[in-house]
């Protein structure tokens, strides 16, 4: 089972800790990551995007010039698709961009990710943070005193909003809790930041 450091606010190692075989140890499969990044990008899509056909689009009720013997093409409508100011062939229309995943696979590409950031030794245990109001000078001080430099994910058990408001002006800190956690976040940020309960919250999930 792989061992972790435990850190204190001020940088210091307090003790050590032993995480899941099944969730931090497990075989990373790169085909489940890839699948789990691409719903949750589809996911973000609003899909409200819409454009009109020529039925929409307003005028054109009365054909242009007769039918015959005037030598030009034959018109039904000028919101024809051909004129300037018709309809759009083919054009986006409101639609769902989400991407259905199985259970056993988003279990799977959690797993994944979470593994290799234990593998790449860029996952942090914090034994505890409490901050009686938004502070982002302590915050700062945290980071500073964890050496973290780059894009950093601070995982919590539970929505901690003077935490989320102390990090959220710093640029590449973001604050999520066990229950919001996705694999887009954490592949996304160099270093993982996780506070011990929350860590069991995990465990509890899906381990």
């Amino acid at each position: 089972m792989p061992q972790v450091a435990v850190y204190n606010t001020l940088g210091d190692k307090v003790g050590e800790m032993t995480l899941s075989e099944t969730l931090f140890n497990a075989e990373i499969s790169e085909p489940s990551l890839h699948q789990a990044v691409v719903a949750y990008l589809a996911a973000q899509r609003q899909g409200t995007h819409s454009t009109r056909i020529r039925s929409e689009v307003r005028g054109g009720g009365r054909k242009p010039w007769r039918q015959k013997g005037t030598v030009r093409a034959r018109v039904g409508s000028i919101r024809s698709p051909l004129w300037r100011g018709g309809g759009v062939t083919f054009g986006p229309k409101p639609r769902d961009y989400r991407i259905k995943m199985h259970k056993n696979v988003k279990r799977v590409a959690i797993r994944s990710a979470f593994s290799s950031k234990v593998q790449d030794e860029d996952l942090i245990v914090l034994e505890s943070l409490e901050l009686d109001a938004p502070k982002t000078k302590e915050m700062v001080a945290l980071l500073k005193n964890l050496k973290v430099d780059r894009k950093a994910l601070l995982i919590t058990a539970d929505p901690e909003k003077n935490i989320y408001l102390s990090a959220r002006n710093i640029p590449g800190i973001s604050v999520t809790f066990s229950g919001s956690i996705n694999v887009y976040d954490i592949l996304l940020h160099d270093k993982l930041i996780i506070l011990k309960d929350a860590v069991s919250k995990l465990e509890e999930v899906f381990a």
